[in-house]
């Protein structure tokens, strides 16, 4: 065997630790560093290097997070740590029962807690060995688990070398394995046009993932982790973090995703805010989470408290109401959306639900009906995750009526009475006249709503009267429309038209990136469009581009540039943006002020590093994060000589300690906004 140069073993070091630091700043920190090619090209060197000299490879290696071969079965092992779960509590007056109960073992006059969000995923036991990752697991019941270190490597927000210069012999980190929503629907998708069965939801498709014997499979699912433990055997616990923030902050700056919507709370009450905000808040997460987990902050206060044969004492769930209910199904009806998709719906015998009376679900789709075989009588499970409207997960078959039949599509639109289609491939069945009466009515609400055009007073009722009354053919009309021709409409006005008109006006200075948003074109979001806008300065160059030209922009692929290509080659799209130029709506980015001979503006913050800890009174972290950024500063996990401010709140960790070792300036929450609005 060929023996590698020390120049070639100085350049793979390098090149695993360019990687890996990109791989970090990817998928931890959501802060890409490089391109995906520069990435793929040294990714690549890297490997070609390892496959010439195999002594080059490392258990760290980016080139190991897959295996080459499925495993034949997994192991049971028994946890150094036993993973205790958790007691539940479902309401304030049971969480405050079980404050109750730990004063009673051990009466402390001055606590906090930490309230975290329960994440509905699989939870992992991870051990790293002098720094390095040696073995992945299961929970099982707590005491043994399966081993599925394979697999774990897979997740890309699992480091396999912990960021630490001078790692303890052993560390154990405790976490949550999860598929994001959009992650979770987009393998529900590929499943449904392979003809096999869809996942009820992301919880059983993490733990059926994790338990996948072939781990390119697994890795193909994206699965994400959010780190919640920390514990170093033979170590004091006490000096390595006192605080349960503290250990979070430790696990962040080891190089783990941890999850930002944490809060320390000083009393009961605010314990309650925190549960009530995130009973709506968690609606508009992009991953399930189906509780709120509070923990006692002190660690010596939790090693006093101990456990129970099952518990910990210091630690509750603290539930939110139940998230799946049976009932009947009254009717399936039929939706069409603002693309012409036709959703099957199930009418429903009204029923309580994770706070609110849910009458419909969605079916999604025709394989999915009759993947569940579901029919108008049938005893059904409804389940709520995160969605406005829930679905049926299971049919109760052993409670169908007789004489029942199963549901068909129909072949016309229930709205236009056009036929409809289903393209090969496809999942779905769609409606595709233009000027269908539903589609017109999405088409208008997806335009005026928060994140496209923001035209306020144009809700759901005011479009139904303008498409009804065909006042309004198309979005480009609503800039046509006169006060007389609104004031016409059923509950409407001099002065509620003339409001109207003034948001319909004050739309026109919504930015290019909103208007290509609302146009509605398949695949492109909120995000997606800001990306595009980036790349295409109007409306012109994107309308003109070629579909590698598009897929070319960092963060779109193929899918999405074959949509954005179709759509601007439709005669009837054309049009549309011909008379939304002559309404003077922005199909350009407008240059920033202080442009001079080409060169953008140089922003406030642009240059300036910044890292945030502990708890600000006002801001969040990400808002915090957010306001820096849109001022043109980084901000980063871990203090580094390299950072100009760490930004200090309630409960500072071990980073203002780093901070104050190196000299680093700081700043308090009031501090940081007086510098964002100077």
């Amino acid at each position: 065997m060929a023996q590698p140069t020390a120049e070639i073993q100085q350049r793979a070091e390098k090149l695993r630790r360019e990687v890996q630091e990109a791989s970090y700043a990817y998928y931890v920190l959501d802060n890409p560093i490089m391109a995906d090619e520069v990435y793929d090209r040294l990714y690549r060197e890297l490997q070609d290097l390892e496959i010439q000299y195999p002594q080059l490879i490392t258990p760290d290696s980016p080139t190991q997070r897959v295996g080459e071969k499925p495993a034949s079965q997994f192991n049971s092992v028994k946890h150094n740590i036993p993973l205790y779960s958790l007691e539940n509590a479902f309401n304030i007056e049971e969480f405050t029962r079980w404050q109750e109960r730990w004063q009673r073992v051990y009466s402390a006059d001055k606590f906090e807690y930490v309230c975290e969000l329960k994440i509905d995923g699989s939870a992992l036991a991870l051990t790293y060995e002098n720094g390095i990752l040696i073995r992945g697991a299961t929970r099982g019941d707590g005491i043994t688990g399966e081993e599925i270190t394979q697999n774990v490597k897979t997740i890309r927000s699992i480091p396999l070398r912990l960021n630490l210069d001078n790692p303890p012999p052993r560390i154990e980190v405790r976490g949550e394995a999860f598929l994001g929503l959009a992650t979770f629907e987009k393998i529900n998708e590929e499943r449904a046009k392979k003809g096999e069965q869809l996942f009820a939801n992301p919880r059983n498709a993490a733990a059926g993932t994790l338990r996948q014997l072939d781990s390119r499979i697994v890795a193909e699912r994206k699965l994400d982790f959010f780190a919640y433990t920390l514990q170093i055997p033979d170590t004091d616990d006490e000096a390595v973090a006192a605080r349960q923030l503290e250990c979070l902050e430790k696990l962040e700056e080891m190089g783990f995703r941890v999850n930002p919507n944490r809060k320390l709370c000083q009393s009961l009450g605010e314990v309650a805010e925190y549960y009530d905000e995130w009973n709506t808040g968690r609606l508009t997460l992009p991953y399930m989470t189906d509780g709120v987990v509070v923990k006692i902050n002190s660690v010596a206060l939790q090693k006093r408290l101990g456990f129970t044969q099952k518990f910990p004492r210091w630690a509750v769930a603290l539930k939110y109401a139940a998230e799946e209910a049976p009932t009947l199904v009254e009717n399936i009806s039929v939706n069409v959306g603002r693309t012409g998709a036709l959703t099957p719906l199930a009418e429903l015998k009204p029923v309580q639900l994770a706070g609110t009376t849910v009458s419909r679900a969605t079916l999604h789709n025709i394989d999915y009906v009759q993947s569940l075989d579901i029919r108008v009588g049938d005893t059904v499970i409804v389940h709520k995750a995160g969605e406005i409207i829930p679905e049926v997960v299971r049919v109760l078959k052993e409670l169908r009526p007789e004489k029942t039949k199963p549901f068909e599509m129909p072949n016309h639109c229930p709205v236009c009475g056009e036929p409809v289609f289903r393209e090969g491939g496809e999942a779905v069945t769609r409606c595709v006249n233009a000027s269908c009466g539903a589609i017109l009515r999405g088409a208008l609400v997806h335009w005026a709503s928060r994140d496209a055009l923001d035209i306020n007073g144009l809700g759901e009722k005011i479009v139904a009267q303008f498409v009804d009354k065909k006042v309004v053919t198309s979005v480009a009309d609503l800039y046509y429309l006169s006060v007389d021709d609104i004031a016409r409409m059923e509950r409407m006005g001099k002065k509620s038209a003339q409001k109207l008109i003034d948001g319909i006006t004050a739309s026109k200075k919504q930015p290019w990136a909103r208007v290509l948003y609302g146009l509605g074109i398949r695949h492109v979001g909120s995000v997606n469009a800001k990306t595009l806008t980036e790349k295409f300065k109007n409306v012109d160059q994107l309308a003109g581009a070629k579909i590698s030209e598009i897929e070319g922009v960092y963060g779109i692929g193929f899918e999405i540039a074959q949509a954005v290509f179709d759509w601007f080659r439709v005669e009837g799209n054309q049009q549309l943006i011909e008379r939304l130029k002559g309404a003077g709506l922005q199909l350009a980015n407008q240059e920033p002020t202080g442009v001079k001979e080409g060169k953008p503006a140089k922003l406030a913050l642009s240059g300036k590093t910044f890292v945030i800890t502990g708890t600000l009174p006002s801001l969040k972290r990400d808002e915090a994060k957010a306001r820096i950024e849109n001022a043109g500063g980084k901000v980063t996990g871990s203090v580094s000589a390299k950072t100009d401010y760490v930004v200090v709140g309630e409960d500072a960790g071990s980073k203002l300690q780093k901070a104050e070792e190196l000299g680093i300036s700081q700043l308090d929450e009031a501090q940081l906004l007086q510098l964002l609005e100077d």
